[in-house]
């Protein structure tokens, strides 16, 4: 724990970012039936619901900075992350020295998994500009991008989303 409040401690320097990142798995459900109003304007909702798979949120927040960007994945796992690594330094922080990079301890996170995805080359030249600082088991709640998350779940998103592309509609603009 001190590991990540000493993190967050460090001045704000350009030149070496710290970057939050979290994911969350999204339930997408669609209406079977379309709600009306009465003619005294109740509206009246039929509960039932179909799945329609699960997104994954890939939260990505540079607190200091002021910086927050969602992905929206099919999937979560090692190779998701890999391609998630490699868009932060490599598109979003292209001019950072070193990256401090705040996340918890799933087993997806894996920089062994860039040798798997990308030629050895790059996938080292993205390890080397990373430092990893990863939150006590019981102690995710340290990562700002889990709270982003929290939160853009209850203002963000609506009570049912069908598609992936409703999803990014909503979280879009949040």
């Amino acid at each position: 724990m001190e590991q990540v409040l000493d993190a967050y401690a460090k001045e704000y320097e350009e030149d070496y970012p710290l970057v939050c990142v979290d994911e969350s798995p999204y339930q997408l459900v669609s209406e079977t039936r379309q709600s009306f109003s009465d003619s005294k304007g109740v509206v009246h909702t039929d509960y039932e619901y179909q799945r329609e798979g699960v997104a994954q949120l890939l939260m990505m927040v540079e607190p200091l900075g002021g910086f927050r960007q969602v992905l929206i994945q099919e999937r979560n796992n090692s190779h998701t992350y890999a391609h998630t690594i490699a868009h932060l330094v490599e598109v979003l922080y292209p001019a950072a020295k070193c990256i401090t990079l705040i996340e918890d301890n799933s087993s997806a996170h894996k920089l062994a998994a860039l040798y798997e995805v990308f030629p050895p080359e790059r996938a080292r030249s993205i390890i080397k500009r990373l430092q990893v600082v990863r939150t006590p088991a019981h102690g995710s709640w340290l990562n700002i991008a889990e709270c982003e998350l929290s939160v853009l779940k209850r203002q963000g998103i609506a009570q049912r989303v069908a598609t992936k592309e409703e999803l990014q509609q909503q979280v879009q603009p949040w």
